[in-house]
């Protein structure tokens, strides 16, 4: 790892740059493949999914039959953990709910706020290496808290044309109405433009490679929302002589190990622990199922050493983390002076990983920085909230004639007129 001691504020952009990738070719490769769908729907989906999935298949729906199939093949035990943490993400999401907040602005003029679900959501699970079937809870879930009405799943198929039981037990758990065996740029232009098989969806959902990202940056041009931009997943921890090097380093390889271009630093204002922690990366990588991906991922990763709390929460808060880890003796400094993170987690004892499965708050986040601007997938993402307002006569005289006065200010007669009228009749 890069070890790196005190660096100079003007420095701080390059010391915390991110792994980043060129689009411009794949941004090319996603406007063919968007016309190309959006003109002949699944003949295209198919095509595309033997050219980079390997597998011709007949149908891409995902039938009851393979549900009941794949129910058998999940063990007892991950049912169990599944519906553990199900249980915790429902708790947690189901608390954000808020009512109808309404209020009289002036004597006669009322107004209200209401939300309502987004009545069509796309879910994009990537598959390959990691099928991340917990992606389903942290989206399928507060889904149907919100009511949206219809929740479509997409997920590449393996080369046996299947998709992982994990991933179809736990749609089917959560209450998704239609899951289709379709991947990678191909799946988010599906959802944009909808196919025979595919319906039309409103805002899409979901992590996925350096392709499905730019293709559901793509998707926004066609009027389609998306969660957040996303990236590689990323971690900061900021830790003290208080923090348990070997937990530090476990912290760190586990999102070393999601993807070669994921990136994990260590902030600390002891050098005793950047060493320690540093060693015990070398120890536990040897044994992990992933290290080679985990070491790659590990050469963009940085050990930052500065003197002081100031200095490393203004590093922190230019760097934006998507996952941060507290593990320091003055943990409420840090806590009250983040402005900038996806999620937090605070202690020796709270892993990201816990954030991950079944702790309840939920794992899709901003990364790349965006934590700066946008929060993290939660309840209002599946809804929107609309006004409404209801004006008396009363109302009307009380605040008409500024209406009519703002909107001849800015030379707008019709807007004007429509007061004037009703005034005017209740003159008479």
């Amino acid at each position: 790892m890069n070890k790196i001691y005190n660096p100079a504020k003007s420095d701080w952009k390059d010391v915390l740059e991110r792994p980043t990738q060129t689009v411009a070719d794949i941004e090319g490769l996603v406007n063919v493949i968007f016309t190309e769908v959006a003109k002949d729907g699944d003949v295209m989906l198919k095509k595309y999914t033997e050219q980079f999935d390997k597998v011709t298949l007949e149908n891409m729906l995902v039938s009851d039959i393979e549900i009941e199939e794949a129910k058998a093949l999940v063990s007892d035990e991950l049912k169990s953990a599944i519906q553990l943490a199900k249980t915790n993400i429902e708790v947690f999401h189901k608390a954000q709910k808020t009512g109808r907040i309404e209020v009289e602005t002036t004597t006669g003029v009322s107004c209200w706020q209401e939300k309502r679900p987004i009545q069509k959501v796309g879910l994009y699970i990537p598959g390959g290496t990691a099928p991340l079937f917990s992606t389903i809870l942290m989206l399928a879930v507060p889904a149907n808290i919100a009511g949206c009405s219809e929740i479509v799943l997409c997920s590449p198929p393996d080369k046996k044309g299947k998709l992982n039981p994990a991933i179809l037990y736990t749609a089917n758990l959560c209450g998704v109405t239609k899951i289709v065996k379709v991947g990678g740029i191909q799946a988010i232009a599906g959802m944009t433009f909808g196919t025979e098989t595919i319906p039309q969806v409103y805002k899409i959902f979901g992590p996925g490679n350096q392709y499905v990202t730019v293709a559901k940056q793509i998707a926004t041009k066609h009027g389609v929302a998306i969660d957040m931009p996303a990236g590689p997943s990323e971690l900061l921890v900021v830790a003290d002589d208080t923090a348990n090097a070997a937990f530090v380093a476990s912290d760190l390889l586990s999102q070393a190990e999601h993807g070669v271009d994921s990136q994990v630093i260590l902030v600390s204002t002891s050098k005793e622990m950047i060493d320690a922690v540093e060693k015990e990366v070398a120890l536990q990588l040897e044994d992990l199922p992933r290290k080679e991906i985990a070491r790659q991922a590990i050469a963009n990763s940085k050990l930052i050493y500065v003197a002081s709390d100031k200095e490393a929460i203004d590093l922190i808060n230019e760097y934006g983390p998507e996952h941060y880890i507290v593990c320091v003796e003055n943990e409420d400094f840090y806590i009250d002076n983040t402005q900038n993170a996806g999620s937090v987690f605070i202690g020796n004892y709270t892993p990201e990983s816990a954030g991950d499965y079944a702790s309840g708050t939920n794992h899709t986040l901003p990364t790349n920085g965006y934590a700066k601007q946008y929060s993290g997938v939660n309840l209002d993402s599946f809804l929107k909230s609309m006004t409404f307002q209801k004006i008396s006569e009363k109302g009307i005289l009380a605040i008409g004639n500024a209406i009519e006065l703002m909107a001849e200010a800015e030379g707008l007669q019709a807007h004007k007129n429509a007061v004037t009228l009703r005034l005017n009749s209740l003159k008479k």
